[in-house]
């Protein structure tokens, strides 16, 4: 709670020293620039309030899960965050789990043809993907499966217009679906294999390994019980990170595929310095991570069973 609390306070306060007034903006927009339109505008929204009236007000809006109201689109921004947010947690959690398992038999292949060309090939792979700029990876997917080749369809969620309901609507969206996941999940992949490559090499030198090959244990019985095994501690540290990581990615990736999700919501806002709408994308997304990172602290003596919880 203190480290939500704190993360509103940062987040309101660096909004509110960006340049730009949404008064200003509306007033641009509506045609009439004079100083008593925007008088009105900034009493309106509480624009003409001292900084730090207007920070206790959003806080105590906040304690009572008000996000407050949306000056461009007239709709409460809890309202307009609810409608996006399925959407981008249905990108994120399938870019993360493609980018972990993905990630994972990678380096688990890698690890075990240590300079070989598969593993030459492999690393070079993740390098590129990690190297390269995600925004140009989603373009050139598009001009690639999309234009060219027209296999997948380049932007949106679903079909607009169709009409399509059950089954045949969930594989229009799972069409829409994949290039966002992949490209998102590229980068993220990249690491992952890195990661386990290396883990696994750590772990694969260790005493107890050696004596399991003495001992005559077959080789792929070692690689999963015991290499991977240990080695997935690290994975689970980095992945649980990435978890709340992976939403700051899904900005550029739903701008680019046009995904009605909350990163394309929080990229149109600041455009329109729509300051609610920012604050209530940053304050959602500062609670998925803290919620996220406390299940992982969680899931720790699932995954390593000589972790103990002490009162």
């Amino acid at each position: 709670a203190l480290v939500v609390l704190g993360v509103v306070i940062l987040n309101f306060l660096l909004v509110h020293m960006a340049p730009g007034d949404p008064a200003s903006v509306m007033a641009g927009e509506a045609g009439a620039g004079d100083a008593q339109f925007l008088a009105q505008l900034r009493a309106q929204f509480g624009l003409d309030q001292p900084l730090y009236v207007q920070l206790w007000l959003y806080i105590k809006g906040i304690l009572s899960l008000d996000l407050g109201f949306s000056y461009r689109n007239n709709i409460s921004v809890a309202s307009l965050i609810w409608d996006r947010l399925p959407a981008t947690l249905l990108l994120t959690a399938s870019a993360f789990v493609f980018s972990l398992v993905l990630g994972v038999l990678l380096g688990v292949m890698a690890a075990a043809r240590r300079g070989r060309v598969t593993d030459t090939v492999i690393m070079s792979g993740a390098l590129f993907f990690y190297a390269t700029p995600l925004f140009w990876v989603s373009l050139m997917s598009i001009l690639l499966f999309s234009i060219f080749l027209g296999w997948l369809p380049p932007f949106g969620m679903e079909t607009v217009g169709a009409g399509l309901v059950g089954g045949a609507r969930a594989v229009d969206i799972l069409k829409h679906l994949i290039l966002p996941v992949v490209t998102l999940g590229l980068f993220f992949t990249a690491i992952y294999t890195r990661l386990t490559r290396a883990a696994m090499l750590e772990v694969a030198s260790l005493d107890f390994v050696k004596t399991a090959r003495a001992k005559g244990v077959p080789a792929k019985q070692i690689t999963r019980r015991h290499i991977l095994r240990n080695a997935l501690l690290p994975i689970f540290t980095f992945a649980s990170i990435q978890a709340g990581q992976i939403v700051g990615g899904a900005v550029l990736t739903e701008t680019v595929f046009a995904w009605p999700g909350i990163g394309r919501l929080m990229f149109d806002a600041l455009l329109q310095r729509d300051y609610p709408v920012l604050l209530g994308v940053f304050f959602v997304t500062s609670v998925m991570v803290v919620l996220v990172n406390l299940l992982s602290d969680m899931l720790y003596r699932v995954v390593d069973p000589r972790i103990e919880v002490k009162s």
